[in-house]
């Protein structure tokens, strides 16, 4: 570079605007700073005000990885109360409160697997492999020649974070005392055969075939046959045969057991 170029420069005033940009710079940062962490821990308080109030099993029923995970979606507007089975309704509506949301407390329920077949059901091959129902599944659709039975490998069973799930004779069974309803089990089964139910239920039906008579007779000896004596005689009509299978309506079912002492193949079963 030429030197006389060099020597006109004026460094005096290059040193001023460095200088300036430099202070601007660092007000900016501090700036940005001061924000963010006011920021932050409003939004830490929020959330973590949340999570005193959440159930803290952490069991991911909600989708997300854990109880602070859900809480802090739930500061952000990104997830409802609602998606949080073992929260009491208590302390949601604390929660909602902290939200500024309005809530209305929803009825207590607990998980039924909606199949009784398990031993009781014909398989079309043994199956020999990775354990789990997903696993089992991708051959042909599992063991079960009824398509719509529970497979009977745990995988509910595994994934419960409350112990509530155990296989008892081929088939997945709730123990009610010890189920929070998180859902994890009525998500991840292959073949939605699990049902959320009011706590308050005293029956409930053990088949999720829409096959008939002789269809399901062949396969297993305890399926529903889609006959409708629990419908003709339910004195309350809380039941409908939806697909040839009987439907409750637990806002009218008072839990006579009419039901259960008509059904000729023991298909609904006393809670």
């Amino acid at each position: 570079m030429n030197i006389n170029l060099l020597a006109a420069i004026q460094w005096d005033k290059v040193g001023l605007v460095a200088g300036i940009a430099a202070a601007l710079a660092i007000v900016f940062v501090a700036l940005i700073l001061i924000v963010s962490k006011f920021c932050s821990v409003k939004t830490d308080e929020k959330v973590a005000k949340i999570a005193e109030h959440l159930a803290g099993a952490n069991c991911g029923g909600c989708g997300y990885a854990g109880c602070e995970g859900f809480a802090k979606a739930l500061a952000e507007g990104k997830a409802e109360l609602t998606a949080c089975g073992p929260t009491p309704n208590e302390n949601k509506a604390a929660i909602a409160e902290i939200l500024g949301v309005e809530f209305a407390a929803s009825e207590p329920v607990y998980a039924v697997v909606a199949c009784a077949g398990g031993v009781k059901s014909k398989n079309k091959y043994n199956y020999v492999g990775n354990e789990g129902c997903l696993a089992e599944g991708m051959y042909l659709g599992g063991k079960k020649q009824c398509s719509f039975g529970c497979m009977g490998e745990g995988t509910c069973e595994s994934l419960c974070p409350y112990a509530a799930i155990a296989v008892k004779e081929g088939v997945a069974l709730v123990d009610k005392a010890l189920c929070e309803a998180c859902g994890l089990c009525v998500k991840n089964c292959p073949k939605h055969i699990i049902r959320l139910i009011p706590k308050r239920a005293k029956v409930y039906v053990a088949c999720s075939t829409p096959c008939r008579g002789k269809e399901t007779m062949s396969v297993c000896e305890i399926g529903c046959i889609g006959c409708g004596l629990c419908a003709k005689n339910c004195p309350e009509n809380a039941i409908t045969m939806v697909d040839n299978l009987p439907v409750i309506d637990y806002a009218k079912c008072t839990g006579c057991k009419t039901c259960v002492a008509k059904c000729p193949r023991k298909t609904i079963k006393e809670l």
